[in-house]
C-alpha cells in the first residue's frame, strides 16, 4: 500500500479549530433540497450498511440513517457503539452482519463508510466482493491510515495503551504499525480491488484531521467536497455525491428485485 507523506498531515490548532465548524454544516443540510429528497433517486429498498469513524458508534450518523430511510434504501446499523475495536475483529462481526443484510433483501449492498469505518468498507469489499455492490469512503485515509492530526494520532495511542493494559474491546498495539494484526490488515487492504465493486472516495482539502491525499486511493472515483472531517456525515455536498452514486447503483435496471 503506497502511503502518503506523513509530514503533509494536518498540524496545530487551527484546522482543530475549523472542525468546530460542523454544526454549521449539519444546519446547511438540514435546510437543503438534498436533505428533503428533491431530485433523489428512490432507493428501492437497497440495503446501505453505515459504518462510523473512530470513536464514533451508530448513533454519530444518525442523519444518514434518516435521510437513508427517506429516500427509499434500507439503512443497516453496524451495531457499533464506540468504534475502537480491532480491525480484524470488527471486520468479522460485520461481514457476519452483512451476510444477513444480503440474505433478507437477495441483493448485494452497499457500504459507506466514516473516516476510518472506510477503511472497514474496502476491506469487506475486497474480501467479501460478493456481498457488496459498492463502498462510499468519507474522509478515509485510505492509502495512509494513519496519516492523521497529530491529535488524532494520541488518541490512537492511548486506546492502544488502554488496550495492552487489559481493557477489552479495543484495538491495541498489535494493530498498529509494526504490529502483526497491523501487517494482516494490510495485506488484506493491498489486495486488488474487486472490479464490479464501485468504488467511491469523498476528501476535502479542508479536513483538519486526515491528510486530504490519503484518500485518493487509485483504485477509487475520487469526490471533493468542501466540508470538515467531522462534518462529512452532515454535509450538502456529501449527500449529493451520495444521491448521485447510489442512485445509480439502486436503479432497478441494474436487474434486481425491490425489496420489500
Amino acid at each position: 500500500m503506497s502511503t502518503a507523506s506523513a509530514g503533509t498531515a494536518p498540524t496545530g490548532l487551527r484546522p482543530l479549530l475549523q472542525e468546530s465548524l460542523w454544526g454549521v454544516e449539519a444546519a446547511a443540510l438540514a435546510v437543503s433540497p438534498v436533505w428533503r429528497g428533491v431530485g433523489v433517486q428512490r432507493g428501492h429498498g437497497m440495503a446501505v450498511l453505515v459504518i462510523p469513524g473512530l470513536l464514533g458508534g451508530d448513533a454519530s450518523v444518525r442523519a444518514l440513517r434518516s435521510w437513508l430511510g427517506r429516500c427509499g434504501y434500507r439503512y443497516a446499523a453496524s451495531g457499533i457503539r464506540v468504534d475502537a475495536d480491532c480491525l480484524r475483529k470488527a471486520n468479522e462481526r460485520l461481514e457476519r452482519r452483512l451476510e444477513d443484510v444480503v440474505t433478507a433483501t437477495a441483493r448485494p449492498a452497499v457500504v459507506i463508510g466514516q473516516s476510518g469505518g472506510g477503511l472497514t468498507a474496502k476491506l469487506l469489499a475486497v474480501l467479501r466482493p460478493d456481498l457488496v455492490a459498492g463502498i462510499v469512503t468519507l474522509g478515509t485515509p485510505l492509502t495512509d491510515p494513519l496519516a492523521i492530526h497529530p491529535a488524532a494520532r494520541r488518541h490512537v495511542d492511548s486506546v492502544a495503551t488502554l488496550a495492552d493494559l487489559g481493557v477489552p474491546g479495543l484495538f491495541g498495539t498489535s494493530c498498529l504499525p509494526g504490529g502483526s494484526c497491523w501487517r494482516a490488515v494490510m495485506a488484506d487492504l493491498e489486495r486488488p480491488f474487486p472490479p464490479h465493486v464501485a468504488f467511491t472516495s469523498v476528501y476535502s482539502r479542508r479536513d483538519g484531521i486526515v491528510n486530504w491525499r490519503a484518500c485518493l486511493d487509485p483504485d477509487a472515483e475520487h469526490v471533493e467536497v468542501r466540508a470538515s472531517h467531522c462534518g462529512m456525515a452532515a454535509h450538502p455536498e456529501v449527500y449529493a455525491a451520495l444521491a448521485t452514486r447510489l442512485g445509480a447503483m439502486a436503479a432497478p435496471a441494474h436487474g434486481w428485485p425491490e425489496a420489500a
